[in-house]
């Protein structure tokens, strides 16, 4: 007869299953002590680190930079000051949040910093209506046909101010929690609480002019319902 160990509400009575319980935990040690082996490695200029960080983490850089400014054309450009961002500001990471909370914040940043600097400067020729549709040329009819839907999202999106945009993007694309936006943008929780209520209802009104997106209007319509009213106007904006 084999006898089981009980602990708190791990159970098990063979070392295999003891392995398997474990292994998940070892992972996820090594994971952040290599990545804080990284970092230190960084900011002693260790170029190889560098690369590594890079390397690890240009994917979500990337996907997020796409999904604050909605502009494929742009993605490079921005990733690659992001990443010279990263750079020079390594030496000052404390580790007092997350690396990747770090990260996220320095991206917005970069990526609000652009908007701003595009926003001072003289339009010679109206932008595209057709940003993500115009990479998509020569797809099937119903690939087409999401592009061209994912593209008219953004330029929803892109008539919200930059704060709302920043905490709808990090909330319902990134999925991050409120607490986890908050750090981010550096913010209070009820101030990011009330910046998507106020980004959802504003989407919502756009959004009666778009058809094609009556998918997202019956979402946001959802969400908005299970949404407590915020408490000021004055932390909307």
């Amino acid at each position: 007869m084999v006898a089981t160990l009980h602990i708190g509400r791990v159970s098990w009575s063979e070392p295999a299953t003891l392995d398997r319980q474990i292994a998940p935990v070892a992972v996820k040690l090594r994971a952040v002590t290599d990545l804080t082996d990284l970092i230190e490695r960084c900011k002693a200029g260790d170029g190889l680190a560098f690369r590594e960080v890079f390397r690890n983490h240009r994917a979500d850089v990337a996907r997020l930079v796409l999904r604050m400014t909605g502009r494929p054309g742009d993605l490079e450009d921005l990733v690659q000051e992001v990443f010279l961002q990263v750079y020079r500001s390594i030496k000052d990471f404390r580790a007092e949040a997350r690396f990747s909370t770090w990260l996220y914040r320095l991206t917005v940043n970069v990526v609000l910093m652009q908007r701003r600097a595009a926003r001072s400067r003289p339009v010679l020729q109206p932008a595209s209506d057709d940003s993500f549709g115009a990479d998509a040329r020569g797809l099937p009819d119903d690939q087409l046909s999401r592009a061209r839907r994912v593209a008219a999202f953004y330029r929803l999106l892109d008539r919200l101010s930059d704060k709302k945009r920043a905490v709808f993007v990090l909330h319902e694309l990134e999925g991050l929690s409120p607490s986890e936006v908050a750090k981010v943008v550096s913010a209070p929780v009820l101030t990011v609480r009330t910046r998507l209520f106020y980004a959802r209802r504003e989407l919502l009104e756009m959004l009666r002019d778009e058809p094609a997106l009556e998918f997202v209007a019956r979402e946001l319509r959802e969400e908005q319902t299970e949404s407590a009213e915020p408490l000021t106007e004055r932390e909307s904006t």
